[in-house]
């Protein structure tokens, strides 16, 4: 058992170890003065949501970039509340100053088992610019975003571009909770990125040329799961055209969004997330997932055979030691990175936390379905 664990923590090590390197691999984008160039389309499905397009057109509103070269595509999918008609009040009582903003709304074409990717297909489909960025109804949008992108493309032979995501959070455990895992989540994204090894992105800050989109034929081969149309379109464009796949790395293009408001539903969005790795192509993903699941299995396993006397204490707490330092020098770069890192003072109980919260999490993923946006899915 001790060589088992021993094993598994050294993998351990060395794979997280190789993302902290990674993270500091990639470079930090700076946003220089340039004339605005590149032509947008910005596509956001939604579905019931009310609460949270407010907040967001308030930010579309305020975005710096000249409002001729960008266009904005709200994908209705089926909504049963009044989010169209928040967003259609906003078109028609715009100001003189945002009058220019080309905003539609059109409705999603389902044809798959996946809402989502539908209603990204179906802008696509019908989008005016090349350039395509998705990113979420609960999202809020910096007002430098656009150029933030427009820049690293002058730049950059470029034709996907993953990009920074963070939570706006209130002062409580589990608004930290989330912070610090998903902070974990962007390092491993950015370290990926950093050694080579792209296999995370997120769709809230996710961009494509439209060319790119339709030569890999979109999201076919993988409409049978229901959410994954970032990473689905990070594999493909990884294997067809690697060098052509880069990370903004820039804090003026961080885009936030909203921590779920109770543990029930954390954990729902945690089993649809991980029901999709399945899924997943990508060899290097799915050694990562693997690892951390077996060392967040190890600690628990390796606790309680410590407490009934079987397993050395002074090895358990050793290998305790190696993990959460390990842990904590790569949510360390990420908080650094996004500014936030006051939500450090919740690491250590949030490491204690944390590998009974993942393990569950997996486990009930390989038997449960799960809800998204008030529709039940089948893994």
């Amino acid at each position: 058992m001790v060589l088992i664990s021993v094993i598994i923590t050294v993998l351990y090590l060395l794979l997280i170890g190789s993302f902290t390197i990674g993270f500091d691999k990639v470079t930090l984008f700076k946003l220089e003065d340039l004339p605005a160039k590149t032509k947008f389309s910005v596509v956001i499905p939604f579905r019931n949501e009310t609460d949270n397009l407010p907040a967001l057109l308030k930010t579309i509103r305020s975005l710096e970039y000249p409002k001729e070269l960008f266009e904005v595509i709200f994908v209705d999918d089926a909504s049963e509340d009044n989010s169209i008609e928040i967003i259609k009040n906003f078109i028609n009582e715009r100001s003189f100053d945002d009058a220019q903003i080309n905003i539609r709304v059109i409705s999603n074409e389902r044809k798959t088992n996946s809402p989502k990717k539908d209603a990204i297909t179906t802008a696509i489909i019908q989008a005016k610019n090349e350039w395509i960025i998705t990113t979420d109804a609960d999202c809020l949008l910096p007002k430098y975003w656009l150029d933030s992108f427009d820049a690293y493309i002058q730049k950059n032979n470029v034709q996907c571009i993953a990009s920074p995501v963070t939570y706006v959070i209130k002062n409580s455990f589990l608004d930290r909770f989330q912070l610090l895992d998903l902070f974990s989540l962007q390092g491993v994204t950015m370290g990926g990125f950093g050694i080579n090894r792209p296999f995370l992105c997120n769709g809230a800050n996710f961009a494509y040329t439209k060319t790119l989109f339709n030569e890999l034929n979109g999201f076919d081969g993988n409409t049978h799961t229901a959410s994954g149309d970032d990473i689905f379109m990070l594999e493909k464009v990884a294997k067809k055209h690697p060098k052509q796949l880069h990370y903004l790395k820039c804090e003026l293009a961080t885009v936030f969004t909203k921590t779920q408001p109770t543990w029930n539903a954390l954990l729902s969005q945690r089993v649809r997330w991980a029901a999709k790795t399945s899924a997943y192509n990508n060899w290097f993903g799915k050694l990562t997932g693997l690892v951390v699941l077996l060392m967040n299995a190890l600690i628990i396993a390796l606790l309680t055979l410590t407490v009934v006397g079987i397993f050395n204490l002074k090895v358990f707490i050793y290998l305790v030691i190696i993990k959460f330092n390990i842990d904590f020098f790569l949510i360390y770069k990420s908080a650094m990175f996004f500014n936030q890192k006051g939500v450090l003072k919740s690491f250590i109980v949030s490491f204690i936390y944390y590998p009974f919260f993942s393990v569950y999490v997996a486990f009930i993923s390989m038997f449960s379905s799960y809800k998204w946006k008030g529709r039940t899915f089948k893994k």
